[in-house]
């Protein structure tokens, strides 16, 4: 007997309805949330790998209308209207960055870094980096993680008991 396999496509949750507030990350979700009235166009979301960073710029490009794009392709060009950059870190360009930052637009960055720490050697950008508003996403913490692992299986509709979610985050490393 042979079992077929159905091509069923998995659904990532990627609304902000989809996106878990917790305390490590609260302050950038009220400033996402509060677009179109923020006190300047341009802001940073920083922190570690899985933090959320790439799931709130997905809820703010959908608010805004945004085109993502990551910072290894700025130098292909630069969209017009509100945009979100991916990924700034070292190497990223220079010109083309202190180019969207200087046209007024709204702009989303991501790092892992806060934008203080950015390894810029343009005079204008490194004044215009360190003024930027900056919101930090934590590592998840035990409540988070307990809310992804929910979140994630219920991408894929599986139905797991809380009291199994909360041992697996119990016995993650």
């Amino acid at each position: 007997m042979t079992q077929l396999v159905l091509p069923l496509e998995v659904r990532s949750a990627q609304g902000r309805a989809d996106f878990i507030v917790a305390p490590g990350n609260a302050r950038a979700v009220a400033f996402i949330d509060s677009f179109p009235h923020w006190p300047a166009p341009a802001a940073a979301l920083h922190g570690p790998p899985a933090s959320g960073k790439s799931h709130l710029a997905a809820v703010w490009a959908g608010k805004a209308g945004a085109t993502v794009t990551d910072a290894a392709d700025l130098n292909g060009g630069i969209p017009d209207g509100p945009l979100v950059v991916e990924n700034v870190g070292p190497g990223v360009a220079e010109a083309p960055l202190f180019a969207l930052l200087e046209r007024g637009a709204p702009l989303l960055l991501t790092s892992l870094t806060p934008p203080s720490d950015w390894p810029v050697t343009l005079p204008d950008l490194v004044s215009r980096t360190r003024a930027l508003l900056a919101f930090a996403l934590w590592a998840p913490d035990d409540a988070l993680l307990m809310g992804l692992a929910v979140k994630l299986f219920a991408d894929r509709q599986l139905a797991v008991p809380e009291s199994v979610v909360a041992h697996m985050i119990r016995s993650l490393e």
